[in-house]
């Protein structure tokens, strides 16, 4: 079944109530998209949203079956299985053993935890504004293991090889993906 913005939404909604969790998939899916066009993938921008806005779907419920009580879940409802496959494989060598093989998937795995990070950094600075990050400023606090500890730096190192970028390239690419993002949900 093909899944609208909407419906993905409504989806989110029914198993996320927390607004912490629902601003982090909104942000997450204003990544994707930015990332769809900046990589040449602009016909499938919607698609790359749509795994980005539900790649947390079950986590708030059932935080020890991430990834994988999400693909039930979207299975029930005839999801269709490149929705199912690209949100679980998120979780690669964490709850589940999907490798993330399209660039769509590694972006997706490498940015989630990374969102996180620079989401921290941001709330720190005196403009408490994503756009006012640099570089160094994100680097800094990327190096001490204490600051936001729940951002894996395995991870997110791991999405960067997959994508062949260095980690100062996601960084600044995902600072200058989350500068753009308006949520109006």
């Amino acid at each position: 079944m093909a899944l609208s913005r909407a419906d993905a939404f409504s989806l989110l909604r029914e198993y996320n109530e927390e607004p912490f969790h629902i601003q982090h998939a909104l942000t997450v899916e204003g990544i994707m998209r930015r990332f769809a066009v900046e990589l040449g993938y602009g016909a499938e921008e919607e698609f790359w949203g749509i795994v980005g806005l539900l790649h947390d779907l079950d986590f708030e419920r059932f935080p020890a079956l991430h990834c994988i009580k999400q693909q039930e879940i979207m299975r029930s409802r005839g999801i269709d299985e490149s929705i199912v496959r690209a949100t679980a494989s998120h979780g690669y060598l964490l709850t589940v053993d999907i490798p993330p093989q399209h660039e769509m998937e590694k972006v997706l795995y490498a940015v989630d935890e990374l969102s996180g990070l620079i989401g921290a950094v941001a709330l720190l600075h005196p403009e408490h504004s994503v756009a006012a990050l640099s570089l160094k400023s994100v680097k800094k606090k990327y190096k001490n293991a204490k600051f936001a500890a729940g951002c894996s730096r395995e991870v997110i190192e791991r999405g960067a090889q997959m994508l062949g970028w260095t980690i100062d390239e996601l960084i600044e690419r995902t600072i200058r993906a989350m500068s753009c993002l308006q949520t109006a949900e």
